[in-house]
């Protein structure tokens, strides 16, 4: 990874000096690639690629992968085919999330994508429940380069190089220089995962139309797509429900039994997802960090920021699981500031 880092920042040596000087990067993650503030105004005009090494990525092969997921997680392992990705959770015995996969088949393995500050308690948390298990469970985030592509003429971009495109949401193909899954969003967007001996020909390729921009304007489209993260400050403090992972059809009420499916069934067939995640704007000048609690109008804690990054122009978009009564009731605070809801680009079921 190291190696590819050095790669962006030399790409960025070929135009101006004042655009190398402002290269960021900071523990694995590139912040910028200049001006934050262009960059996110490219969100709305332009086409973006955006390096997503903040990412990490396990990596499980082995006789028993399928059945050995199928008792860890929320959703269906048996869906993936190797032409589709999904969301799936994976809970603690009392059914509170420990961490959101990006789950995808790739020949004769499963690949689990998560922030890349989860990725060694995971594996190891996993791999206590291997036992005797023909599995295998490699942290592989360095050694496969992600990068995303968003914008409206995205597929345009990719055809060159990819010859054949995912077409629907969460859609995947895979080719010998790489496999490409297209995401949700309100303009066409995609992951890409590759090697690092194809990663510099496709970025370079890619660059000459599409502006690179930094780690936050993934954050951004995720956040506007409705997509939840489980981050080590929120570990353990939501049902799957909460994170509307059963929306985003992340949750298969009838694969068998996994780990905490008891409190996940429960809470679906008895109506009591009484707490949601929403969509947000905070017209703050600081900004919120993740875990911090909101509140209501009597300062009792009804949820908590579960995504935050700054918003195109000023204040904040955020993610904010919370009671949904107060939704119509008195407001919905963080530090004395109201947030501002937002439609989500996706339907909530909401319980009696």
């Amino acid at each position: 990874m190291q190696q590819w880092h050095q790669f962006l920042q030399n790409y960025q040596s070929n135009n101006t000096l004042e655009r190398k000087q402002s290269v960021i990067i900071e523990g694995g993650k590139v912040i910028r690639f200049g001006d934050p503030i262009a960059e996110r105004q490219a969100l709305i005009n332009d086409t973006v690629i955006c390096d997503l090494s903040h990412l990490g990525l396990l990596e499980l092969r082995g006789a028993d992968v399928i059945t050995f997921l199928q008792g860890q997680v929320t959703n269906d392992i048996k869906l993936l085919d190797g032409n589709n990705a999904h969301y799936t959770g994976y809970c603690s015995p009392k059914g509170r999330l420990l961490a959101l996969f990006f789950a995808f088949s790739h020949y004769d393995h499963v690949h689990l994508q998560m922030p890349k500050e989860l990725i060694e308690s995971i594996a190891k948390r996993l791999k206590m429940y291997v036992m005797r298990s023909k599995v295998e469970i490699t942290d592989v985030s360095e050694s496969i380069i992600k990068f995303g592509i968003s914008g409206a003429n995205a597929a345009e971009l990719l055809k060159p190089i990819f010859k054949d495109l995912p077409e629907t949401d969460y859609a995947l193909v895979s080719m010998d220089n790489g496999a490409i899954i297209k995401l949700a969003g309100a303009t066409p967007r995609y992951e890409i995962f590759t090697d690092a001996l194809n990663a510099p020909v496709i970025w370079n390729a890619l660059t000459e139309v599409a502006k690179p921009v930094g780690a936050d304007c993934w954050e951004w489209l995720e956040i506007q797509a409705g997509i939840p993260e489980v981050s080590l400050k929120t570990q353990e403090e939501f049902v799957p429900q909460m994170l509307n992972l059963d929306a985003l059809n992340a949750i298969n009420y009838k694969k068998g039994c996994y780990t905490g499916q008891e409190i996940v069934a429960r809470t679906h067939y008895l109506g009591k997802v009484k707490r949601r995640t929403q969509l947000a704007h905070i017209a703050s000048i600081v900004m919120p960090a993740i875990g911090d609690d909101v509140v209501d109008a009597n300062k009792q804690a009804i949820g908590k920021i579960v995504r935050c990054v700054p918003a195109i122009n000023t204040g904040f978009d955020v993610l904010v699981e919370c009671r949904l009564e107060n939704l119509t009731q008195d407001g919905i605070y963080w530090q004395d500031i109201a947030l501002a809801i937002k439609p989500l680009p996706y339907l909530l079921e909401i319980s009696a």
